[in-house]
């Protein structure tokens, strides 16, 4: 009972912070301001996105899960071993070299994320290297490429984090015990380590691919004109066109599938320890 106070207080830090911005939003996503001050309920901003005759709102979208999905993937194969070969090492070295790993997120996002436009650009860093030994610059800066180089540098902690602290707490007798049943290093690794590994595969996964599909910042500063995604496309209706109606309904929309994609996996990731 003595803990009562505080937790009416954390509920109500909860609702203003985190419940009413969301309900605010879906309001206006089923609003439309029709005389300055009259709301009238409308559906109208969710149809203009799924309006197949002006397919560029859900091509946006299809562009965004797919960079997203890129970007996860890569991730998740440099993730998985760079967090195999740091949980195998002595417990001094490990605990300095994620260290490292942690170290660039105590950093600004915003200010990471200029750091690589000052190397990718015509006159950067890596050309006037690439020029310094012969080789021809390489146009990278403003392109998909660019934004998910971006999203791998900004989100790879995010995938061998987890993983790594699923490795290090591993039962070594189960290890020991297939080494002793006759199973070689790799079926070891492929029948026992990755299975008992999946619950924080599938946390990374979920960790890089919902700020991936939702970023704005990667894609505006590296990707420039040429690379639209869904979250650069909200900021746009909220700054730019002052349409909050439809940027609050693609936000929804992007909520929903989001949300549906983290049900997925989070029903995959039970059933894989269920087993």
């Amino acid at each position: 009972m003595k803990y009562k106070g505080l937790t009416y207080t954390y509920t109500a830090y909860a609702f203003a912070f985190f419940f009413a911005p969301l309900l605010l939003i879906l309001f206006y996503s089923l609003t439309a301001d029709a005389a300055g001050r009259d709301f009238t309920f409308t559906l109208a901003h969710f149809a203009r996105f799924f309006d197949f005759s002006h397919p560029q709102y859900m091509k946006v979208l299809v562009d965004s899960f797919r960079i997203a999905l890129i970007s996860t993937v890569i991730c998740l194969l440099l993730g998985y071993p760079m967090a195999y070969v740091l949980a195998n090492m002595k417990p001094r070295v490990r605990s300095f070299l994620s260290l490292l790993f942690v170290l660039p997120m105590w950093m600004n996002f915003l200010l990471r994320t200029y750091a690589w436009m000052s190397l990718l650009e015509t006159n950067g860093l890596i050309n006037m290297l690439l020029t310094a030994i012969g080789l021809p610059p390489i146009t990278i800066m403003y392109t998909e490429k660019a934004v998910i180089l971006g999203m791998v540098y900004n989100y790879l902690p995010f995938m061998i984090l987890p993983i790594y602290n699923s490795l290090i707490k591993l039962d070594g007798s189960l290890l020991d015990s297939a080494d002793d049943l006759g199973a070689s290093p790799w079926q070891t690794f492929s029948k026992v380590t990755v299975p008992l590994t999946k619950p924080a595969i599938f946390s990374g996964i979920n960790m890089v691919f919902m700020p991936s599909v939702t970023t704005f910042a990667i894609s505006t500063l590296l990707g420039g004109s040429s690379t639209t995604l869904i979250g650069t496309l909200i900021e746009n209706q909220f700054k730019v066109a002052n349409d909050m109606g439809f940027g609050s309904a693609m936000s929804v929309i992007i909520m929903i599938f989001v949300f549906g994609t983290s049900a997925l996996s989070g029903g995959s990731k039970d059933e894989e320890v269920g087993l």
